[in-house]
């Protein structure tokens, strides 16, 4: 068994698998900003103002998204230049082996599935709040989890399983659906940029950093710019899943590099330019709240825009569920067809060319676990996988530059080995600044997924079948 580096395919081999090429270099941006505008913007943005960084959230902001950034610049050099799938996945297969491929593209099962789940949760609260908004009321016991008093949350279930029928007719058709709630949720923002640079009070910028860079509470609890940087990654989490999108693209040598460093850079200036505004108009104590953008609105007395924003969130979540459970599924595709998972998994459909089987499988679990569990216990291991992933691709950039430097790069890291190791470094930073419990659930899963691997994958696997032969 070769658990290092192997060579998969030759640098300029992007196999056809089936799944139909049909997205250019806009739509993958256009599902970058899709999957990154959402949680972040709507949700973490108040909560990390209020509890860890004050106004100063800018600054968290700052920090996270150029650790995403040097990320980001490893994910375009390796998607310009390994064949076969996108995302870390296939990236770490190429750089390191099959056993660590493996425990990446466990990690990744694990961020994006959960993902997919917490944010419908958060989209389940903001669409009952629509409804009662004109007149209509789910009961608390449909729209709560069982540990919380409730029966199952309808709403949460209800819109993975839409999800899981619109990907099985096509990915050009979600990703027209992804452009249309893309425009809505940046209609959205632009309204509240137009209104907040009309209430600016400076004064609520004093104290700007009023729990420090990093420091505890009370309670142990990690506060401060660097705390609230781990925090609101989150709000980066998505933009690797335009790398899954390999095999779907025009050129993807030249298109995913586009849409990787695009969209995040797009998305940094907007969260930048949201948060300044958001601590700018109401005082940051006033944002510990789940919809901190619709309430600054409220509370200045325009009720209508806050009722218009509730729409773009709604727009803007349901997007992210989508990408990610695109990426879910796409990774699953890949992870199957090296035989690291049953083959069932790789099937696709010939009518639709989506990977069927795995689209309603995920989709199925997926609506089960956000029906079931509430939101804060779905969302506490999404930031711990994804630093882990973006470190192994920055190091897969490193490693791959000394053992394979005739590689044909059409897209490469500037100053390297600086920026992937500003990457790791920036990366590995954040994940200390997580809580220690955080920490044992990552450890627990990595585990189960070793244990997957030595008693199923390594039997199955394509690449051992080729070394015996």
């Amino acid at each position: 068994m070769q658990i290092f580096r192997i060579k998969r395919s030759k640098p300029d081999d992007f196999e056809e698998s089936g799944l139909r090429r049909c997205l250019s270099a806009v739509d993958l941006t256009l599902l970058g900003i899709g999957a990154i505008i959402g949680t972040g913007i709507f949700v973490l943005t108040g909560i990390a103002a209020a509890t860890l960084s004050g106004p100063a959230v800018v600054v968290s902001f700052i920090f996270a998204g150029l650790a995403c950034a040097f990320a980001a610049l490893s994910y375009a050099e390796l998607a310009s230049s390994v064949g076969g799938c996108g995302s870390a996945y296939g990236y770490s297969y190429a750089a390191f082996g099959e056993l660590a491929a493996w425990i990446i593209g466990w990690d990744l099962i694990l961020e994006y599935g959960i993902s997919v789940a917490a944010v419908a949760n958060g989209w389940s609260g903001y669409f009952n709040n629509a409804l009662e908004g004109i007149g209509i009321s789910l009961p608390f016991h449909l729209t709560h989890a069982p540990s919380v008093g409730g029966y199952i949350n309808l709403p949460a279930t209800g819109i993975i399983l839409l999800l899981m029928v619109l990907l099985i007719i096509g990915v050009k058709e979600s990703a027209r659906l992804n452009t249309v709630m893309v425009s809505v949720k940046l209609v959205t923002i632009s309204i509240f940029v137009a209104l907040a640079f009309l209430n600016i009070h400076p004064e609520n910028w004093t104290p700007f950093m009023p729990f420090g860079w990093f420091s505890h509470d009370l309670s142990g609890k990690p506060i401060g710019v660097l705390a609230g940087s781990s925090i609101v990654f989150f709000a980066y989490v998505g933009f690797d899943a335009v790398s899954t999108a390999a095999e779907e693209a025009h050129n993807p040598k030249r298109d995913l590099p586009i849409g990787i460093i695009a969209s995040l850079g797009f998305c940094t200036l907007i969260y930048i330019l949201v948060s300044g505004l958001l601590t700018a108009v109401v005082p940051y104590t006033e944002l510990n709240v789940s919809s901190p953008v619709a309430h600054a609105l409220k509370l200045l007395g325009l009720n209508w825009a806050s009722a218009l924003v509730a729409t773009g969130v709604i727009a803007g979540l349901t997007t992210v569920m989508l990408v990610l459970y695109y990426g879910l599924t796409r990774i699953i595709f890949a992870m199957s067809r090296d035989g690291l998972l049953t083959s069932t998994f790789s099937v696709v459909n010939r009518k639709t060319h989506t990977p069927v089987r795995v689209i309603v499988i995920c989709g199925l679990v997926m609506a089960l676990v956000a029906g079931l569990i509430p939101l804060g216990e779905l969302a506490e291991l999404v930031n711990i996988g994804t630093l882990f992933a973006f470190v192994l691709v920055c190091l897969g950039v490193i490693v791959l530059r000394y053992t394979d430097p005739d590689m044909h790069r059409p897209f490469k890291t500037a100053a390297n080995p600086l920026f992937p190791v500003l990457g790791i470094l920036s990366c590995s930073a954040l994940m200390a600044f997580l809580p220690v419990m955080t920490w044992y659930r990552f450890i627990i899963w990595l585990l189960i997924g070793l244990a997957v691997y030595f008693t199923y994958s390594i039997r199955h696997s394509k690449l051992a079948a080729t070394t015996a032969e």
